[in-house]
């Protein structure tokens, strides 16, 4: 097995991946984050994971980079991390009692090779009251989280009625997929 590194600064990534049982380091390079607007939404995790792995220009030949982007859409729309309590309450009001659909785009890079793809689960929520939003938003200050929340905090137990596909790529990268793609990836 090749050395992997995880270029990614979210700890819940850090966590999946320790799920694997792998070794692998965490490293993160900067990259403005911008996708074309003409892009299908269905596809802007992935370009953003390709993105991520362009940085990585330097990569020795017994190492393989995982990146990844979660996003989520409702509507056609993507709900992208809120940039404070209004704007969280809205997100969340908008999802209550309605699903939507979460997309996480994974790359794999090595130096001759990359891979990339992506997962989507469909999410349904309640219907939240305002006291629920208040205190989650409040207690748990979703505001690095697509969406404005995460499925594995108080709302998700209290909030999330039904999902349809893989609960881990909610949290924020599918490794039943992505071990698949390791196991048979040929790097």
């Amino acid at each position: 097995m090749k050395n992997i590194i995880l270029a990614s600064q979210s700890p819940r990534r850090k966590e999946l991946l320790e799920l694997l049982d792998l070794n692998f380091i965490v490293e993160v390079r900067e990259v403005d984050e911008v996708f074309p607007k003409s892009l299908d939404v269905t596809k802007v995790a992935e370009y953003l994971a390709k993105l991520k792995a362009s940085a990585f220009t330097d990569i020795h030949a017994d190492q393989i980079v995982i990146t990844a982007d979660t996003v989520v859409i409702l509507d056609k729309q993507i709900l992208g991390k809120p940039k404070d309590k209004t704007e969280a309450a809205k997100m969340l009001q908008s999802l209550s009692n309605r699903s939507h659909r979460v997309i996480t785009g994974v790359c794999m890079k090595s130096k001759d090779k990359i891979i990339s793809f992506s997962n989507t689960t469909k999410v349904f929520f309640k219907e939240l009251t305002s006291s629920e939003i208040e205190y989650y938003i409040e207690n748990y200050k979703p505001f690095d989280k697509a969406g404005s929340y995460g499925i594995q905090e108080w709302i998700g137990a209290i909030g999330i009625t039904k999902i349809e596909g893989s609960y881990f790529n909610v949290v924020g990268l599918p490794i039943q997929e992505l071990n698949e793609q390791l196991l048979t990836g040929n790097f």
